[in-house]
């Protein structure tokens, strides 16, 4: 009977995991205990049925071996479609530290330093404000000259002082991005980064840049950087440069008509039943209709939960995959080290938010140095450089009641480990 038990898992992992050639193992062999990874199945199927979450998928990979790859759910609640381990998601933030990777695949080559002024590559950002007064009644503001310029370290760690539109925290902001046409996030109109990018150049500040932590359109400035510096769009520099490289064959700006079936419509709950959510600032449709133009290199990206463990396996690798170097070791090693050190609460390296000294006497968060982030439409991530295991659960959801299953997962997959 353990002979067939074995034979099915092997079997079941082989299916799951060859959509990207991973390799895969069985999690005793990774000092992981399926008893205790059960204990996940038992979760997420209790948080279904509680109509927490319509679905998820959940990755696992500890020492570069894809030992727990499963499917919960429904990607469509209304249509009865059950969730894939294969399925496609809007990653949304977690493009971000994509954008940081190819950031710093170009440092490395010379072609920049990361405390250049951003205004010696894209002048627009020359003369900067920081917002001092605002009139709510027709989105006017007053303004003084900053001190600072703009580096290319400070948009890497959300310190530039630029920030979102509709969904910055500060309403002045919003009202203020919407005046100017500032596009956050993604959209099916004619747009692209070039034109977003040097509007947005043009308004005020958050705040001085490098004194504080400021979530906004960053990376954003850093794709366009990037399609000036590499003198390729954004979409096919990732292709080239990093997706081929990691083999992440499922991962896109805009779908290809081939894998446009496999994307999970985002879901939301109306009058406690799961429906077809539609986005009331954008079009939910965007990685496969509209006119396909703006490459948002801080939110744009739709992937696999395949395809993002090879990327971040590939830091945990020290810059390499499958034999390719993709960073240099001392590259890879600066992304764990907290930029913002100077900012309380602010734990952010190149790439990634850290999981600092306080963040581990908390419990179930990961090592110090654990890389880890998430996307607007819930999906989430983290990878541990001590234990060498990564974590990835997807959802695809809006406007719900509060849900823990991203920090849940995380605790739960660390408990598992037993060597």
């Amino acid at each position: 009977m353990k002979n067939v038990i074995f034979a099915f898992t092997i079997i079941f992992l082989a299916s799951s995991c060859s959509q990207n050639n991973s390799t895969f193992d069985l999690p005793e062999n990774q000092g992981v205990s399926s008893d205790r990874l059960d204990r996940i199945d038992s979760y997420l199927n209790k948080a279904i049925k509680e109509n927490q979450i319509p679905g998820a998928i959940a990755l696992i990979r500890r020492n570069n071996k894809i030992i727990y790859n499963k499917a919960f759910g429904y990607s469509d609640v209304e249509n009865k479609i059950k969730n894939s381990t294969d399925d496609i998601f809007r990653i949304a933030s977690m493009t971000k530290a994509v954008t940081s990777l190819a950031i710093l695949m170009l440092w490395e080559e010379g072609k920049f330093n990361l405390d250049d002024p951003i205004e010696k590559y894209i002048p627009e950002f020359k003369n900067l404000k920081i917002l001092t007064d605002f009139n709510e009644t027709d989105s006017t503001y007053l303004s003084k000259p900053a001190n600072n310029k703009i580096s290319i370290r400070h948009l890497l760690t959300h310190t530039s002082g630029i920030g979102y539109g509709v969904i910055d925290e500060d309403a002045r902001f919003k009202a203020l991005y919407k005046k100017h046409g500032i596009v956050d996030l993604f959209t099916t109109d004619s747009i692209n980064i070039k034109s977003n990018v040097k509007k947005l150049a043009q308004l005020p500040l958050h705040h001085e840049p490098g004194e504080a932590f400021t979530y906004g359109e960053s990376l954003d400035v850093l794709g366009y950087f990037i399609e000036i510096i590499s003198q390729k769009s954004l979409d096919v520099f990732f292709k080239e440069r990093i997706f081929d490289p990691l083999e992440m064959k499922d991962t896109y700006f805009y779908l290809p008509t081939t894998h446009q079936d496999r994307l999970v419509p985002v879901q939301t709950k109306k009058d406690g039943f799961w429906t077809k959510y539609q986005g009331d600032f954008y079009d939910t449709n965007y990685p496969k209709k509209g006119a396909q133009t703006f490459l948002s290199g801080g939110a744009g990206l739709s992937s696999t939960t395949a395809d993002y463990s090879n990327f971040l396996q590939m830091f945990l690798n020290k810059g390499s995959y499958n034999g390719k170097q993709i960073l240099g070791k001392k590259t890879a090693e600066l992304v764990y080290i907290n930029q913002n050190s100077h900012i309380p609460n602010s734990s952010i390296g190149l790439a990634f938010g850290l999981i600092s000294e306080k963040d581990q006497s908390i419990g179930g968060l990961g090592s110090v140095g654990t890389i880890t982030w998430g996307g607007y439409f819930n999906t989430f991530y983290f990878a541990d450089p001590v234990e060498n295991v990564i974590g990835i659960v997807f959802k695809q959801t809006q406007e719900i009641d509060e849900e823990n299953t991203s920090i849940n997962f995380k605790s739960l997959v660390f408990q598992s480990l037993i060597k």
